[in-house]
């Protein structure tokens, strides 16, 4: 699965990605929104799982690289969350972009492709975001790509331990238009 944009390759990741994954997901900025960050072990993990998953399912979290330069700059891709939330089963769009590489508009090229291919490749009917309510650079994205906010669906995140400041969630929901 490759899906290219005016200034984006989004693709299988490489083995050459793997530290700048890292570098990125121990970033305590880049992070701030997770109630921790990821050491290189989970890090590779995850690259792992994505491998695989992009090989043998219709969805994944893509490498992103720039096409000017083929610098990796994170990931954008679609994932189905393994626990069970009120809105669960779903599919969830989601992206981490490297800093030296936000405020370029990126992750909202590249997320509009990528529920574009969702929408017309896979036919899903409806495609969910999620992030903490005090991270507003995501939900500016999440509107940015037509997304809208379900107000009934904020949620506890079951990830999140109770008391933590990034428990509560807020929900956005773009549905596939039917004018087939």
């Amino acid at each position: 699965m490759i899906i290219e944009t005016d200034r984006l390759i989004l693709r299988q990741w490489k083995e050459s990605d793997r530290q700048s994954f890292t570098e990125l997901n121990l970033d305590p900025e880049t992070m701030r929104f997770f109630p921790s960050t990821y050491s290189a072990d989970v890090s590779n993990k995850l690259i792992d799982r994505e491998i695989e998953r992009i090989n043998n399912d219709d969805i994944g979290l893509l490498a992103v690289e720039v096409k000017r330069t083929s610098d990796f700059i994170g990931f954008i891709g679609i994932a189905r969350p393994s626990y069970e939330t009120h809105f669960t089963p779903c599919t969830e769009i989601g992206w981490r972009i490297r800093k030296e590489f936000w405020g370029k508009g990126y992750a909202t090229e590249g997320a509009k492709a990528v529920i574009k291919y969702a929408f017309d490749e896979i036919k899903l009917q409806e495609i969910v975001s999620f992030t903490s309510k005090l991270n507003l650079p995501s939900i500016k994205v999440m509107e940015k790509i037509g997304m809208s906010r379900d107000l009934s669906g904020d949620f506890d995140h079951p990830l999140v331990e109770e008391g933590h400041k990034l428990k509560e969630h807020v929900l956005y929901r773009i549905k596939r238009e039917l004018n087939e």
